[in-house]
């Protein structure tokens, strides 16, 4: 009976052991068992769960109206930073063409420009300063129409060509095609001389329609208001300026080590008063007309950043202007 007893003693103080820590030594007896202290640990963790959804609760007004906020203003930001046609829906489209009357078309030409310069000099630029100027101005900006008026320039290899006809109807459709939806302020940058007369021609004619059409010559705008930063011999076609542009907005296609300095030939039949039927082959043989080798990024930047401040300057006066008064002629 004693052995029987004893054991029974000794297999319950077994049963009230705890089981060992990390250093090996018995922990000490708390007078809880295993059952009872997790269901303590559950207990203190449902308290910190309803704690938890307290404050959720609490908060969740101004954590939705946080959240809705943040969404909101990130999708207002880039809708207002939207400013390409061609990235726009139809219905995006729609919601501009309501509320604005405003656009920009940049145009160019895809000709030579010289041995250090892309084909597409005329209508990158135009495109750039288009653009650049449609966001700072929020207006929509058209894609750029890259063929022009340039086949003096075609015994240069890759001179895609139109004729000034074709070119002017080209983009008399395209405003007209704007107009379709309100649009009655048109500013066209051009990026290539021979482009001008069309579209003199075409923007008197579309202000008798009661479209009002303005032309933007960037190297015109530079040369007065940045009129110390170039020599006139630098401010010729494929010279310094435009060389500089293109290291300024896509330096990776341009290679200046084949830049060249050339000085137009004189033709023997040219005297004051007199024009020419002349192409550029019959006064330079690179396609260069005066000195390229100047030319500088850092010019570029200054030229781009003058040139975009003074189309704003434009597009936002015509943005506070009525069509009427743009297109009404004074009585003599």
């Amino acid at each position: 009976m004693r052995q029987n007893g004893s054991r029974q003693h000794n297999l319950r103080r077994l049963q009230s052991l705890r089981l060992p820590c990390r250093k090996g030594k018995p922990r000490p007896h708390n007078g809880c068992t295993f059952r009872k202290r997790g269901v303590r640990t559950s207990l203190r963790r449902q308290v910190s769960y309803d704690k938890l959804r307290s404050v959720l609760a609490a908060n969740a007004l101004r954590l939705h109206k946080l959240i809705f906020g943040l969404f909101f203003t990130v999708r207002v930001q880039v809708r207002k930073l939207k400013t390409l046609l061609h990235e726009m829906s139809w219905m995006e489209a729609k919601e501009y063409f309501r509320k604005s009357d405003v656009a920009v078309l940049p145009v160019g030409s895809n000709e030579q420009h010289g041995p250090q310069n892309p084909l597409g000099t005329d209508h990158l630029i135009a495109k750039a300063i288009a653009e650049e100027t449609a966001k700072r101005a929020e207006v929509v900006c058209l894609p750029v129409v890259p063929f022009g008026v340039s086949a003096h320039h075609r015994q240069f290899w890759g001179t895609i060509y139109v004729s000034p006809a074709t070119f002017k109807s080209y983009v008399k459709e395209v405003c007209l095609a704007l107009n379709y939806y309100g649009t009655w302020k048109i500013v066209i940058v051009n990026g290539h001389g021979g482009n001008i007369p069309a579209l003199t021609e075409l923007a008197r004619e579309l202000r008798e329609k009661g479209i009002f059409v303005s032309v933007f010559q960037w190297w015109e705008a530079s040369g007065k208001l940045l009129p110390s930063l170039f020599q006139p011999e630098e401010r010729q076609h494929a010279s310094a300026e435009e060389t500089s542009m293109n290291l300024a907005l896509h330096p990776q296609m341009v290679n200046m080590d084949k830049a060249v300095d050339e000085e137009p030939r004189r033709h023997p039949a040219q005297f004051h008063g007199i024009i020419l039927p002349l192409d550029t082959v019959d006064v330079t043989s690179f396609g260069v007309l005066g000195k390229s080798t100047t030319a500088s990024a850092e010019k570029g930047r200054k030229v781009f950043e003058a040139v975009v401040n003074e189309l704003v300057k434009h597009v936002n006066q015509l943005k506070m202007m009525r069509i009427e008064d743009l297109t009404a002629k004074p009585k003599v």
